[in-house]
């Protein structure tokens, strides 16, 4: 299974979000899961990558041009697609992936699980995106998420689009499962 990561290209966080990565990523190696991210060289970008890399998995960095011409550019990429934009980039993504996991990140990372679930919501895909709680981290986007929801300004419930995980072993169930649906 492909599985895209959304995360945080930042040094500067909570250091168990990178042990939390490392293992997402060694376990998703181990697997046979390729990883499918933004391909930058730094933050959480580069720990999945790495420690996915390092177990004998395989990356797939979706780049763009500005990235690589501001030597951004992860070593641990084993394939490269490059593209010209964010909105590009989302779309590659989408087309390379089967399902998503959102790591801790900023504005980025909150567009790119946005993009994702919003298309399917109308119909566009039907591949899950998962919030990786680590450490509570997604807690006020789950509560905005449920405001929205009781107050009616979404299709159904949002949980048919958007998963959360709490814990390694949740996110493991979730994308075992998963992948048990696309076989």
């Amino acid at each position: 299974m492909n599985i895209c990561v959304f995360c945080s290209a930042n040094q500067q966080i909570d250091p168990d979000f990178f042990e939390i990565t490392k293992e997402f990523g060694q376990w998703a190696a181990k697997e046979s899961h390729a990883i499918v991210y933004g391909g930058v060289n730094c933050g959480l970008m580069e720990c999945v990558a790495k420690a996915t890399h390092d177990a004998g998995g395989r990356t797939i960095g979706v780049v763009p041009r500005i990235i690589e011409k501001g030597g951004r550019l992860s070593e641990y990429v084993d394939e490269k697609i490059m593209c010209d934009n964010l909105s590009e980039r989302k779309q590659l993504m989408l087309d390379q992936s089967d399902v998503f996991v959102a790591l801790p990140g900023g504005i980025g990372t909150i567009d790119e699980i946005f993009t994702i679930a919003a298309s399917a919501t109308i119909g566009y895909h039907n591949k899950p995106v998962i919030l990786y709680n680590m450490k509570g981290f997604w807690d006020g986007l789950i509560s905005l998420l449920d405001k929205l929801q009781s107050k009616g300004l979404t299709r159904g419930s949002w949980q048919s689009y958007i998963h959360v995980a709490g814990s390694f072993e949740e996110l493991r169930m979730l994308l075992t499962s998963f992948s048990a649906d696309r076989g």
